[in-house]
């Protein structure tokens, strides 16, 4: 049961990663999305088949995410998770085509070194302290605020993208707010996974909907959609989405263990492997960078020195000055002018005007 969950956790990250880019290509292609104009938004993405391949990749990884909070606790799920951030990195790289950062690289190591800790803090008596479900009051009291501070921060972010002379954000400012909605959908995913009863569906049904889990799961699943969509067609999908997702993990963790109680591991070493894992998961969203790094400027050669021209000799008292130098020949231009004059330009010999064979004749014959 517990090696299910693990598996079911990896399938998960590659259909989540999957969807994401999907989408992030689809978004490539639409018009320019707005937050103020929610209908017209879904419309264009309703539109797009490529778009709708993304959200059933998604929607794929949303129920072995069910699966997941079925077999192993909320800590070690969440940690996880995490690891997906390496597949989207590199399907961001090679099939978007974006530039990955140093320290970005540098992130992945960090990744797959949480993933392994959590891995290795995994007994198969966790599976005995899955909680089910969650005191309402104790949920909506942790899932409201962090609301709240989403969508506020989504707001900043947007009002600083406005202004005029700022740096391109590099999306970490929305992967945080989306990051925000999508843990308490995280905890909802986890009350619904524990109520859901494959042998009684009508009763489950019922629990259900006495619950809070669906109401929370509708709520910032069409925010979230609204959010995260127009965020990811302005900023790379290789920074919003390892921001959101650390940002659930994170908070999802934090808060999904008051909320549903489930306790942490009484070994001192696993429990030091576990909390390892999630504040290496916290040092990778800290170090990621929060505007785009400008391009490198290509070095050019540089343009040979200009000889320095040698200064005149002054005449010595009592001396015959020098001869001044011939003009340089260079190349003539000649213009007609109106009168049939030809100017002659000299680069050092100075201008001279003359007059045309034929103006000469002319004032032969007058005179």
């Amino acid at each position: 049961m517990l090696w299910w969950g693990v598996a079911s956790a990896l399938l998960a990250n590659v259909l989540y990663s999957t969807g994401f880019v999907l989408e992030k290509r689809a978004l490539a292609a639409l018009p320019a999305l707005n937050t103020r104009h929610p209908a017209r938004l879904v419309r264009h993405l309703l539109s797009s088949p490529l778009w709708l391949g993304g959200s059933l990749a998604l929607a794929a990884g949303f129920a072995a995410q069910l699966a997941v909070y079925r077999a192993l606790p909320i800590a070690a799920a969440q940690g996880i998770f995490i690891s997906g951030l390496v597949l989207l990195l590199l399907m961001s790289s090679v099939v978007l085509g974006e530039r990955t950062s140093g320290r970005e690289r540098q992130s992945i190591a960090a990744i797959v070194l949480a993933l392994v800790l959590v891995v290795a803090s995994l007994r198969n008596e966790d599976s005995q302290a899955i909680a089910r479900t969650a005191p309402p009051a104790t949920l909506l009291a942790i899932a409201i605020p962090a609301l709240a501070v989403g969508l506020l921060l989504y707001r900043s972010a947007e009002l600083r993208a406005r202004r005029r002379h700022r740096l391109p954000t590099a999306g970490v400012p929305y992967g945080v707010a989306v990051g925000l909605l999508y843990g308490v959908s995280s905890l909802a995913i986890k009350g619904v996974s524990g109520l859901l009863d494959l042998h009684n569906i009508p009763a489950a049904a019922a629990t259900l909907l006495r619950s809070p889990y669906p109401y929370l799961l509708l709520v910032t699943g069409a925010t979230g959609l609204v959010l995260s969509q127009t965020a990811l067609q302005r900023c790379r999908a290789s920074v919003i989405v390892p921001v959101c997702t650390t940002v659930t993990c994170v908070f999802t963790v934090a808060c999904g263990t008051i909320a549903f109680g489930e306790p942490l591991p009484a070994d001192p070493w696993r429990l030091a492997l576990r909390l390892g894992g999630t504040a290496v998961a916290l040092t990778v969203l800290l170090a990621l960078p929060r505007h785009e790094e400008p391009p490198t400027p290509h070095r050019t050669s540089p343009a040979p020195p200009r000889p320095t021209p040698r200064p005149t000799p002054r005449p010595t008292p009592g001396e015959p000055p020098a001869p001044a130098a011939p003009p340089a020949a260079d190349r003539t231009c000649q213009v007609p002018t109106k009168t049939g004059e030809l100017i002659l330009e000299a680069g050092q010999g100075g201008r001279r005007t003359g007059r045309a064979e034929g103006s000469k004749k002319d004032t032969t014959q007058s005179t």
